[in-house]
């Protein structure tokens, strides 16, 4: 029986490969689970770029929900978010990664093992991956993601370099 899937939201997803870093999440976990509707909103600007590096990621599929109406549970979420959601809950996911607060206390409400991109950065330098997090939150911060401050405290303090 093959492993319980990992399933990325969109916001992780852009924030990693505009950090040059979207392999990482080939490298942590294999393969990664990309919802139809995560797709669509990734390839809705930079279209050509976007799609040439989901082409070239072979790690990342592109998963269509057995039951779309499952999506509809999640109100108040965008389409990606709530497929990401009804994906975990149908597949048994090993793990969601997802940035927003909405869609994180849904995703915890319904016992799915959760991170974010910090987590994402966080494990990528346990195992080695990259050598710190710190250069790479600050390029996030300054193309104006927002994470909490304290958010941002705890992953440079649990990263060591705070």
């Amino acid at each position: 029986m093959p492993a319980p899937p990992v399933i990325v939201n969109n916001t992780p997803l852009v924030a990693l490969w505009s950090l040059g870093k979207l392999g990482l999440l080939g490298d942590l976990f294999g393969t990664v689970w990309l919802p139809t509707a995560v797709e669509a909103e990734f390839l809705a600007t930079r279209s050509v770029v976007r799609r040439q590096i989901l082409a070239e990621s072979s790690w990342l599929q592109t998963i269509s929900l057995t039951d779309p109406r499952h999506a509809l549970t999640y109100v108040g979420l965008d389409q990606g978010e709530a497929e990401v959601l009804a994906l975990g809950v149908e597949h048994g996911a090993q793990l969601v990664i997802m940035d927003e607060r909405k869609g994180r206390r849904y995703a915890r409400r319904l016992g799915l093992s959760l991170t974010g991109t910090l987590g994402v950065l966080l494990l990528a330098k346990e195992q080695g991956l990259i050598t710190a997090v710190a250069p790479l939150l600050e390029q996030l911060l300054d193309e104006g993601l927002y994470f909490a401050p304290s958010l941002i405290e705890q992953t440079l303090r649990l990263a060591q370099e705070a």
